[in-house]
């Protein structure tokens, strides 16, 4: 008897102690213009209902706001066995402050919390400063840099090309002879002009190195960034004439590319190369590119904070018809078939940006006609130093039109990605894209997406983990078959293009911990299996589901009723918006402009005030609750794109 009763006081002191959560590492992300992330490793909390509610006030305010909770991760699988890639999600919690004030400091309460107690340090707090817009240094010299081909009166110092101006580069065998560099502060102003590297010409006037490319290596600092713009006196053009790479900049730090036009080269300017080295603090900014295959690109851990923004970014994909990549395949979210035009297709232009590291803000591009638009690095199993992984980008504002595959891929970040106020138009394999998230949060606010053919709307597949989905105007269905961890979708439109062979939703949930309500559908009509959900139960985790496991429902009040979700959802129809129709479903290949489209609801109808309060991401709404979707009535509408491009369509 006595064994007995020891053996039952250790077991309930191993179940406290197991229950009972003990914090590790606070870990600061770098902060971006608009948002911070937060990463809270723990121990314990075997029965996962720990919580750490969040706070802030800027530094000097009494008041403190309430921010979103972070979200428990841990113990989770991230996998795909054709790539060999199977992850276990680390214990802890992860999740941002979104929608802050560029520039300014905060002060961040964070307060762990658990029935079973908590061992250890249950408060955070920290103080953490925005970035501002990267800038030039204003107290620095002035290079000024003019084409071969001019032959005017010049400004002093004065150089021809890029290189003789940034490293004192010669002709020929001097083209490596770098003796007088700039420094950091240095600005490099580009006069009008064409510049054209002839790689092929010995002694090059723009001293060119026989591969073609003008790499760049040296230091600048984020105080004083070494900086390339045009003067401003007429259109500065580089143009690779067919090179492969143009720029080559992935030994840099804070160098800042302004004002100026690449054209002709497959990637215009690379900046990371994974497990060598890659670019720090670089700019790109109120740039075009065109007939590229890659703009900006780095794949590199150790990169951080770029800032991609206010650029036009043109491919070299088919202009008048949509095309898939592949040829006749089934799509990993269910039984629709994707096709291209004309069988397989080939690539000429990947992606506009793609990135890996901390820190980007990708904004207010404008892009068209590549395979993809904005993606984070594939990757593959995350780097355990929090400073060299996927965490705190945030991609918004930006202007998607036309492409083979996806609008944005998050497909290799870890922690913090923020995918906000995007308009993505024509795609044709998916629209936004987590295969996979290591962990999350992964927040997509305010995106619109129309036609995409193929009802994969968010492409969650190879079983990705904690993906907050909040008002967004989806256009198409949702129709992902491979079970997520950790989804959450508040105050978003599925609006069905009444497609005859599918219906408007099909969602597949690892775990319990997923809940999905206060959401506008529109069904497509004259289908049975209209919902199709699978979710397992409390404490399971299903990676792989069968087909028997998979619940199906005729209307949304029977998906309700029969698992719990949605109950404040509704059900709507076209009418909600001021003048929209959808895409036509047997038009699959056909293309559709955003300057004809209105995705502006209609005050007074039943998405007006059907959504629910979320803490910092729709304090400012009108009326007695938030709208659904992505537009609020009674607010400014949002500016897509660049924003020296200001006709009309880009804000509606």
């Amino acid at each position: 008897m006595r064994i007995a009763i020891t053996l039952l006081l250790a077991c309930c002191g191993l179940w406290a102690q197991t229950n009972a959560v003990t914090p590790g590492r606070f870990h600061v992300e770098h902060p971006t213009l608009l948002n911070m992330g937060f990463e809270w490793s723990i121990e314990g909390d075997a029965n996962r209902n720990a919580t750490v509610d969040v706070r802030f006030r800027k530094v000097g305010d009494a008041a403190w706001r309430p921010a979103l909770p972070l979200m428990r991760m841990g113990g989770e699988r991230v996998y795909r066995n054709k790539e060999h890639l199977d992850y276990k999600v680390p214990e802890g919690f992860a999740g941002s402050i979104l929608n802050v004030q560029p520039g300014t400091e905060y002060e961040c309460q964070f307060t762990m919390r658990d029935p079973d107690g908590v061992t250890g340090t249950a408060t955070q707090t920290v103080k953490v400063k925005t970035r501002t817009e990267p800038k030039p240094y204003t107290g620095g010299r002035v290079l000024h840099v003019y084409p071969p081909d001019y032959f005017g009166p010049r400004q002093e110092p004065g150089f021809t090309g890029i290189l003789e101006a940034y490293y004192g580069a010669g002709l020929g065998d001097w083209s490596v002879v770098w003796e007088k560099r700039v420094q950091p502060g240095d600005t490099l102003l580009l006069h009008a002009g064409l510049y054209r590297p002839e790689r092929h010409n010995y002694v090059d006037p723009m001293m060119t190195p026989f591969d073609g490319s003008t790499l760049l290596t040296l230091k600048g600092t984020a105080e004083k960034p070494i900086t390339i713009k045009a003067a401003g006196d007429g259109e500065v053009v580089i143009d690779g004439d067919g090179t492969h790479r143009l720029f080559d900049v992935m030994a840099t730090t804070y160098h800042i590319f302004e004002g100026i036009t690449f054209r002709n080269t497959d990637v215009a300017i690379f900046a990371g190369a994974k497990e060598v080295t890659g670019a720090v603090g670089l700019t790109v900014k109120n740039c075009r590119f065109e007939n590229v295959g890659f703009g900006v690109w780095t794949e590199y851990a150790g990169s951080s904070d770029f800032y991609i923004a206010d650029n036009l970014f043109l491919g070299r994909e088919d202009r008048f018809r949509l095309i898939g990549w592949g040829g006749r395949q089934r799509h990993p979210g269910g039984n629709v078939w994707q096709e291209p035009l004309y069988g397989s297709h080939r690539l000429t232009s990947y992606y506009a940006v793609k990135v890996y590291g901390q820190g980007h803000v990708i904004a207010h591009n404008a892009i068209a006609y590549f395979h993809d638009a904005i993606a984070i690095s594939t990757y593959g199993t995350p780097e355990k130093d929090p400073d060299r992984r996927a965490s705190s980008i945030d991609i918004y504002n930006n202007d998607m039109h036309l492409f083979n595959d996806d609008f944005v891929e998050t497909d290799g970040g870890v922690h913090n990605i923020r995918v906000f106020n995007n308009r993505g138009v024509n795609a044709a394999q998916g629209g936004y894209s987590s295969q996979p998230v290591f962990g999350g949060p992964a927040y997509f606010i305010r995106n619109i997406l129309y036609h995409v053919p193929s009802g994969v709307a968010f492409k969650f597949s190879a079983k990705p983990v904690g993906l907050f989905v909040y008002h967004n105007t989806i256009i198409g269905e949702h129709l992902m078959g491979d079970p997520s961890s950790n989804m959450h979708f508040r105050n978003n439109l599925f609006m069905g293009r009444g497609t005859p062979d599918r219906g408007v939703l099909r969602m597949g949930n690892a775990t319990a911990e997923n809940t999905t309500d206060y959401n506008g559908y529109r069904p497509n009509p004259g289908v049975k299996d209209q919902f199709l959900y699978f979710a397992p139960k409390k404490g399971e985790r299903v990676y792989e589901a069968a087909r028997s496991d998979w619940r199906s429902f005729a209307t949304l009040a029977e998906f309700a009723k029969g698992t719990g979700q949605e109950s404040h959802s509704v059900e709507v129809d076209f009418g909600i918006f001021e003048k929209l129709t959808p895409p036509d479903p047997a038009q699959r290949y056909a293309v559709y402009h955003a300057m004809d489209l209105n995705f502006r609801l209609k005050p007074g109808s039943k998405a007006v005030d059907a959504g629910v309060v979320i803490p910092t991401v729709n304090d400012e709404f009108t009326g007695k609750a938030p709208d659904l979707g992505a537009l609020e009535v009674g607010k400014a509408g949002m500016q897509y794109g660049p924003r020296w491009l200001t006709w009309a369509p880009f804000y509606r």
